[in-house]
């Protein structure tokens, strides 16, 4: 999966993969090949090179930015899937008609953020997807009205998976 990662406020390309217990990443173009495994809600841990560090994830900082503390180290994360930029920003693409917000990655529902029938403004927060211990706030690309609520909290959902319709 390709997203990019903003850390601090500062944007790196990442591509991941995971196979069972291990992660294969690619950040600003140094590949990573570590071994990942969840101690509890919000906790990893990850082996590199022989080297443990503790992640730890806290809830959203500010804009779907999530607190992320690595070996007591605080940084603000926000993953972005650049396709999904790039389809929201083409020309007001969105500002017409209907949009279907769907999850760039798979995960788990976490929270839904409003209702059927709900008059929502352009970027609203929609539903709230946990993937890997990140959660990324789905927002409305256009000012309307939610015609259609497909998600559920507590579900999983799959990447490009329509959560949301916005008319």
């Amino acid at each position: 999966m390709k997203l990019t990662a903003e850390i601090g406020g500062e944007g790196h390309e990442l591509e991941w993969r995971r196979e069972g217990g291990r992660v294969f990443a690619n950040v600003g173009g140094r590949a990573y090949e570590l071994e990942a495994r969840e101690t509890e809600a919000g906790a990893m841990l990850f082996v590199v090179g022989g080297r443990v560090y503790e992640c730890r994830v806290g809830g959203d900082a500010r804009g779907g930015a999530a607190q992320v503390n690595v070996g007591g180290r605080e940084f603000e994360v926000a993953l972005f899937d650049p396709r999904r930029l790039r389809a929201a920003g083409a020309g007001g693409a969105q500002s017409q008609g209907r949009a279907v917000v769907s999850s760039a990655i798979p995960g788990k529902v976490v929270r839904v953020l409003v209702e059927e029938g709900a008059a929502v403004e352009a970027g609203a927060g929609l539903v709230v997807v946990e993937a890997m211990k990140m959660q990324n706030e789905l927002k409305s690309p256009k000012a309307g009205t939610v015609t259609e609520l497909r998600a559920r909290a507590g579900a999983t959902v799959n990447a490009g998976e329509a959560l949301v319709v916005v008319e």
